[in-house]
Parts: structure tokens; sequence; C-alpha cells
């Protein structure tokens, strides 16, 4: 008696996730699942049914359910199996939403049905970017000029042809200009695990940021164009499981510098040039297993890296280096998450140009407090931990708007936090921020909408005893 209540217990947690259907057909199925749950406790996968993808390729969307047909499935884990492979899909970031539902039950067997809600997948929309590493560096220390927004068009095809591949195309004015193209196509075999992808990028300036003072970055401008840059990549991705990814990319590098720039400052190149070429290869390995790849609340998100920077004759610039990314996710409360991470680098060798030596304060790679500030080097380690409490999730409905799109759902965390870091540099000039301990702290919130968009606004107090109020548009770890 006991084994079956156990068992009956089992699959009235099932039909939390079952959708509803014509309610006779429900009655039906019940009885048979109720049957095999006193017989089995289990059930064999008979068909994996997808619907409501228009677009996107089944053959895509079954790609990202670890559960193909024939798998046994017992009914105590059924609910969370279920869970976890709806959050695959959406992981893809090709829709809107999805469910899971089981149908069909016939003895111990039965279908998997998922349904999707695809997304917009064509994107034509103006840019407008602070040329300045975050918001209060534009804002504060550089006066809120607007010569130094870049602005222009990007136009975006996802899903091109159905198989999750996405065009890009960016035409940029004003601070930078920038033209760029760039194609990535996830599967290219039949069995779905090796992909290609291609890039060309030229800019040009008339600013450069031609060396660091006192943890400041100093800038040079004319008006004539100061520095080019041309990229031209081919990158190989191989994924044979559902979180692991293998990528290989190769990038040629060509950049020039008015003489200006290296009279000022002939370590920016290196020995005086003007000019250099060089090969990047570079061999990433990604593991994610999360709720969301994006917003990850809990889960694991780990990233490294190996990479040459010069190979044969165009090694105008060598190093090798390491990186690794890895962060811990975990669900405290319910409504309580902790999330611990560090990244760090290490390069070889210690001697470079000024244009290579970015280390803490460049892109994600900053210690939250420490935005005015950078620290350039070879090696640097951050160590971050930040503890949120959502205090609200509401949905807000648009007018006008299609129904399929005017639901934007937000989600409010308040939150506290803690980093830590060091940048080691052999040649640390003037600066007071190299190769010691860095510490910051503060409190703040974070707003998570539409496509996981975040809007980070944080109170944060450093060790040198400065304090601010910071924004920013991206995930902090």
């Amino acid at each position: 008696m006991l084994r079956c209540c156990y068992y009956l217990l089992g699959y009235l947690c099932l039909l939390g996730i079952v959708l509803p259907g014509a309610a006779k057909s429900r009655i039906e199925e019940k009885s048979r699942a109720a049957a095999l749950a006193q017989d089995s406790g289990y059930l064999v996968v008979r068909n994996i049914i997808i619907i409501g993808n228009k677009k996107t390729r089944t053959s895509i969307i079954q790609r990202e359910i670890s559960t193909v047909p024939g798998d046994t499935i017992y009914l105590n884990n059924l609910a969370e199996t279920l869970e976890e492979r709806r959050k695959q899909i959406l992981n893809t970031s090709l829709f809107l939403n999805a469910t899971a539902n089981v149908k069909n039950w016939d003895g111990n067997s039965a279908d998997l049905v998922f349904e999707v809600w695809e997304r917009w997948y064509t994107f034509a929309f103006p840019i407008f970017k602070l040329a300045d590493r975050n918001f209060n560096q534009w804002w504060v220390e550089k006066g809120h000029n607007f010569n130094r927004v870049n602005w222009g068009v990007k136009g975006t095809q996802e899903n091109l042809t159905g198989r999750n591949d996405g065009l890009d195309a960016t035409l940029q004015f004003g601070y930078t200009q920038r033209i760029s193209l760039q194609y990535n196509l996830p599967y290219i075999d039949k069995g779905f695990r090796h992909g290609l992808g291609i890039l060309f990028s030229y800019s040009r300036n008339r600013e450069v940021n031609d060396s660091t003072s006192n943890n400041k970055q100093q800038f040079f401008r004319k008006d004539e164009f100061l520095r080019q840059v041309y990229t031209v990549g081919i990158r190989y991705s191989y994924r044979k499981a559902i979180n692991t990814r293998h990528q290989v990319f190769l990038n040629y590098n060509y950049e020039k510098v008015a003489d200006s720039v290296a009279i000022i400052n002939p370590n920016y190149l290196g020995k005086g040039r003007t000019s250099v070429r060089f090969l990047d290869l570079i061999y990433r390995v990604t593991y994610i297993r999360a709720d969301s790849w994006v917003y990850p609340l809990k889960g694991v998100s780990i990233m490294g890296e190996a990479a040459k920077r010069g190979i044969g004759p165009l090694s105008d610039i060598d190093d090798i280096r390491f990186r690794l990314n890895a962060s811990r996710y975990w669900q405290l409360k319910p409504r309580t998450f902790l999330s611990l991470g560090m990244r760090g680098q290490v390069k070889f060798s210690d001697e470079q140009p000024y244009m290579n030596q970015q280390a803490l304060g460049y892109a994600d790679d900053y210690l939250r407090g420490l935005e005015y500030y950078v620290v350039d080097g070879t090696s640097f380690a951050i160590l971050k931990s930040t503890l949120r409490q959502e205090i609200l999730a509401f949905k807000l409905k648009l007018p006008i708007v299609p129904r399929k799109f005017n639901t934007v759902p937000f989600r409010i965390f308040a939150k506290t936090f803690a980093d830590g870091g060091y940048a080691y540099n052999k040649f640390p000039g003037n600066s007071f921020l190299n190769n010691r301990f860095l510490y910051t702290g503060g409190i703040g919130l974070d707003i998570v909408s539409f496509y996981d968009t975040c809007l980070r606004i944080e109170y944060s107090v450093n060790q040198l005893g400065q304090k601010g109020l910071f924004l920013h548009t991206s995930v902090d770890m």
C-alpha cells in the first residue's frame, strides 16, 4: 500500500506540468498513467513531438533535448526532467516561451510534447553606444560629451535558415567609425555537432587611448584618423553534448596608427612601430549547466581559453595566454540566490606593448566600485560574490503590439556584493593599483526583462574610500 501511495504521489506531481486537453481524454490518460505508476513507476518515451515552430527546423529543437525515443524516465523524476528539457530549449534564445507535456499514455509508454512560441528574428535598430568603458566614465569624467558616442544602424537576422544561424551587419559612425559583417552557422553536418562562422571588421578613430597615467586612460586626438584596425576571421565549433561546446578561432589582425601616436608613446605598438600584423589562434571550451544561459540563478558556468597570438611571419605581437572564467549559482530559499565567480588570465611573456596590456577595467573584467580606473597588466585575477533577493515579479501588457509580443515580464532583485582582484604588471610606472590586492563592495538592484536584458543599479565603495552610484546593462558575472 505504501508503495502504491508513493507512486500515486509522484504522478500527482506530474499533473502540475501537463497541459490541459479535452476532459475525457485527460481522464483516460490519468487512468492509464495511474495504472502505470502502480505497476512500474516509470515510462518509456515513445516519440518526441514538437509543435508551434514555423521557421525553426524541428531537428534543431530536438538537438537541444537530451532525451530521445526509447529512453526511460522514472515518474518521481519526470517533472524535474521535463522542466530541465524545457529550459534547454529556451536557452537557444530562439523562443519566447516553451512548455512540456506528456500525452498519449499507452501502458508504460507515452509521447513527450514540447510546444514553442517563436520570437521575432529580424531586427534593424539604431546604434547609440557610449565609446567609453562604462556609463559613469562617460557621464562624470567625460562630461557626457556626445562626441564620445557611437551611432549608426545594426541589422540582425537570427535563425536565418531555421538552423539557429545568424547574420549580423553593422554600419557605425561617431567616435568609432566601423563596418562589420558576421555569419555563424552552428551545425553544418547531419549529426549536429560541427559548426562554422566567418567575420570581417574594419574600424577607424580620430582619438586614441595611447597610454595610462595614475590608473586613468590618456587620450590623444587629431582631426585626421589616428588608428585603423582590420580583422578577418574564421571560427569552428564542436558540440557533442548539450552543455559543452568547443571552439577554435583563427583571426588575422592588422592595426595601423599615425606617426604622432608612435612618437608620443613608442610602446603603443612596441618598438616605435606604426603598424603591426599578427594571427590570433584561440581554443575555447565552455560548459554551462544553468537555469538560464543569460541571467543564471542556479547552476554552473565555466569558460576556459588557451591562445597563441603571433604565428610564423605574422607575429608582430607575440604572446601565449590562458584564461579561465568560472561561476557557481545557488538557490538558498525560494527567492534568495547566491553566486560566486572568478575570472583570470595569465600571459607570457610579461613584456608586451601598451595595446596588449589590458587587464582590470576593460570589457567585463572589472571590480564593481572601481569603474573609474583601469589597471593595466599581463596577468590578473578577479573574485566576485553576489547575494540576491527577488523582491518583485510582474508582467506588463503593451498596447498596439501584436499579442505574441505584447507581454513583457519583469523581475527585480535586491542584492549585496563584494569583489576582490589583483593585476600584475612588470613595469607598473605610476600606477598605484597594480601588484596589490584590491577589494570593493556594495548594494544594488537588478531589473531583468524581455530577452533577458538587464539593468544594474549599484551603489559601491572601494578600498580607497570612494563611493558612487553606477549603472550597467550587462550581467555582473
